[in-house]
């Protein structure tokens, strides 16, 4: 019982609840809704607002909702994360990365309340439940390294671990900043635990030029050759010098072969 909602739900909800229970939906379009109930239009509008009142659906973009089941209880049942983004790119052209997936491979035990979508056509913010999305528009270039997971016969395209290591060096705030963006890094490729000749590829296509040379500074660090890097270092020849942690001294040993300069973190 949510908060007694179902003393206070008619028969046709009643009957809207007992259906997408039976069929275990999770999230709900306004076509599927009329399949499923042969309502009249402003039966189905008065309906679906009652329901939505009530916080039985909730709103996750226009004509789309989120079920949450009476037997959730007063503060309903929380929405699959993963299963959004799909609704906003039903085309495929994103994936789910940066903090959320440095949690799922465990670089991070922390807890992210923030999904990030990278995707080639949205910049926006949207809060879901207790979950703040942000869709990033990003260029085509940056559409590399996915892999794809199963949530509720769900596909989720996310990125794979070697390019959510690349994404970390880029976008290392969520776990501490760029420090503890390097010890994962080397951990990840002394141990082995990653594909090190895939992970170099997708440093060699990512666009930024200072990740790819932190992640070539690092993988050196962690006992890698210049055989093995020989890619990577090819890829920052004749650049500009940059600082290895981000700062606006430019003090400390310039490391010519990876044109950064070792500041301190």
């Amino acid at each position: 019982m949510k908060n007694n909602t179902m003393q206070y739900i008619n028969p046709r909800e009643r009957e809207v609840v007992a259906r997408l229970t039976y069929e275990k939906v999770s999230i709900i379009t306004k076509e599927q809704f009329d399949k499923y109930f042969n309502f009249p239009k402003r039966v189905r509008e008065k309906t679906l607002f009652r329901l939505k009142k009530k916080g039985i659906l909730t709103t996750i973009k226009r004509a789309v909702y989120f079920y949450s089941p009476l037997e959730s209880g007063p503060a309903g049942s929380s929405i699959n994360e993963f299963l959004v983004p799909s609704v906003f790119f039903p085309k495929g052209n994103y994936y789910v990365g940066y903090s959320i997936m440095y949690n799922y491979y465990g670089f991070t035990d922390q807890i992210f309340q923030t999904m990030y979508v990278l995707n080639t056509s949205l910049q926006r913010e949207k809060i879901i439940g207790n979950m703040r999305f942000k869709m990033i528009k990003i260029s085509a270039r940056r559409m590399y390294g996915f892999e794809k997971i199963k949530i509720k016969d769900t596909e989720v395209v996310v990125s794979d671990k070697e390019r959510t290591l690349v994404d970390m060096l880029y976008f290392s705030g969520p776990i501490g900043g760029l420090k503890r963006a390097f010890d994962i890094l080397k951990e990840q490729a002394k141990d082995r635990e990653i594909d090190v000749s895939k992970l170099i590829k997708y440093a060699v296509g990512f666009p930024n030029v200072s990740s790819r040379k932190r992640i070539g500074f690092a993988l050196e660090q962690a006992g890698l050759s210049d055989k093995v890097l020989g890619s990577l270092l090819k890829s920052v020849e004749k650049t500009s010098l940059v600082t290895l942690y981000p700062s606006k001294s430019r003090k400390g040993k310039i490391n010519r072969k990876w044109m950064v300069i070792e500041n301190v973190a």
